[in-house]
């Protein structure tokens, strides 16, 4: 699937620099528009993904987010998967705390979005890379 494609509700976006983050974050809203969501549900994923798309470019570019259409026998939602082969996380738990940052910044990326969306899972092997998981339900 070429970049930019959304075919079949589903968009990949390379994640190489901070033009990226933009891009992901505007492919995310509208995607979740197409599925449903409004105001703030907008704004939480759009947001989310911006947080995962910036800490790939922060600790692990390149890498790139998934973003798809989900559906299960009782609802609809959009699917977001940032992976990337970087250097991993070490420690999950410890990165999952609010305040956490090995960068000096606020530590509010993986937190910040496991709270803003409805699912969220994050899977990681040190010098292999790490790949986040995020699902938003329609209300």
């Amino acid at each position: 699937m070429k970049r930019g494609d959304m075919s079949h509700g589903r968009r990949i976006i390379p994640i190489v620099s901070d033009a990226d983050i933009v891009e992901a974050r505007m492919a995310a809203r509208t995607l979740a528009e197409f599925v449903g969501f409004s105001g703030a549900h907008l704004v939480m994923i759009a947001t989310a993904v911006s947080e995962v798309a910036r800490n790939i470019i922060e600790y692990a570019k390149p890498g790139e987010v998934v973003l798809s259409v989900v559906q299960n026998s009782l609802r609809r939602g959009l699917e977001v998967v940032a992976r990337d082969q970087g250097p991993g996380i070490a420690d999950i738990s410890q990165a999952m705390q609010d305040g956490f940052s090995t960068s000096r910044s606020l530590g509010l990326g993986l937190p910040g979005s496991r709270r803003l969306m409805d699912e969220f899972e994050v899977e990681s092997k040190v010098g292999l890379g790490t790949t986040v998981t995020m699902r938003k339900w329609l209300p």
